[in-house]
C-alpha cells in the first residue's frame, strides 16, 4: 500500500512552509512563492528526479535554509499529489498559502 493510499498526508512541521512553484529555473532548481510571501529558489533533491515532475502551480513543502539565506533559498521536501491537496484543503493549510 502506498503512502497516498494509506491516507497519511505529509503536513508541514515547525520550520517548514507550503509553497507554490511559480517558475522552473533548470539545474534542479525552481522558484517558489511560500506561504510567508517570500519568493525562494529551491533545490529539487535527487529522490524526486525522474519520479516526480514539477510544473508551475504545483504545491510543495519547503524547508528554508535557516541561518543562511533563509528568505531567498530552500529545499523541496515533498511534492503534493492531487489527493493530498484535498486533505490539505480540508485541514485548512491551503488557506495559509493563498491568503
Amino acid at each position: 500500500m502506498s503512502k497516498e493510499e494509506s491516507g497519511s498526508v505529509r503536513f508541514p512541521k515547525e520550520g517548514e512552509l507550503l509553497g507554490e512553484v511559480i517558475q522552473s529555473l533548470g539545474y534542479d532548481r525552481v522558484k517558489v512563492r511560500c506561504e510567508d510571501n517570500e519568493i525562494r529558489i529551491c533545490r529539487i533533491p535527487g529522490k524526486f528526479k525522474k519520479k516526480e515532475w514539477l510544473e508551475e502551480g504545483a504545491i510543495v513543502l519547503v524547508l528554508p535554509w535557516y541561518g543562511m539565506q533563509e528568505k531567498t533559498r530552500g529545499d523541496i521536501l515533498h511534492i503534493y499529489k492531487r489527493q493530498e491537496l484535498k486533505e490539505l484543503e480540508k485541514a485548512g493549510y491551503l488557506k495559509r498559502l493563498k491568503g
